[in-house]
């Protein structure tokens, strides 16, 4: 099947999409959201159609593994949330607004780091940190999954030598330690 024809059959399937996305969300504009992300991966990983299956739910798997993925991003990040009421140093330093010629030397210098890094570690750290999974990095650069952890892992460390000036001041950071 062409790809013309079969971004055509999936986008008559937005309608069913949108359906089953409001179940999940609960809301029109999280709905819509979440068809979009699952019609922009359908389209990304059309290769891994088989023709002649279920369409609509080789669909509905995509949507529900992004709605569980962005559901595990979220939970996530409302964890971080400290509810006691002593506030020590750390809190207060992590929580106090930073003036903006501070930022800007900071992003200077992550942006140096992140340069510092050759293309073979800095791409396939970029898309994990954006988001991507070990697979779906080593599909798109075509290498080894373990290879993609392992170019991971020494980009952590790399950026961590090269910012640990900050390491006192932020703490632990997710991506880096």
């Amino acid at each position: 099947m062409n790809n013309t024809a079969f971004t055509s059959q999936i986008c008559g399937l937005r309608p069913h999409l949108n359906q089953f996305a409001i179940k999940f969300t609960k809301n029109v504009e999280d709905a819509d959201d979440l068809v979009q992300d699952t019609l922009m991966k359908a389209m990304r990983y059309a290769q891994m159609y088989k023709e002649g299956t279920n369409l609509k739910g080789w669909l509905y798997t995509i949507m529900r593994n992004t709605f569980i993925n962005n559901y595990r991003s979220v939970s996530k990040r409302q964890a971080i949330v400290t509810t006691s009421e002593d506030l020590n140093s750390v809190q207060l330093s992590i929580s106090a607004s930073n003036n903006l010629a501070e930022n800007k030397f900071i992003q200077k210098d992550i942006n140096a780091a992140m340069s510092a890094l050759s293309p073979e570690y800095y791409i396939p750290f970029i898309k994990y940190f954006e988001g991507f999974k070990y697979h779906e990095i080593a599909e798109e650069l075509n290498i080894p999954i373990g290879t993609v952890k392992t170019r991971i892992h020494v980009a952590r460390k790399m950026l961590k030598a090269n910012l640990k000036m900050y390491r006192q001041e932020f703490g632990r950071s997710r991506y880096i330690d």
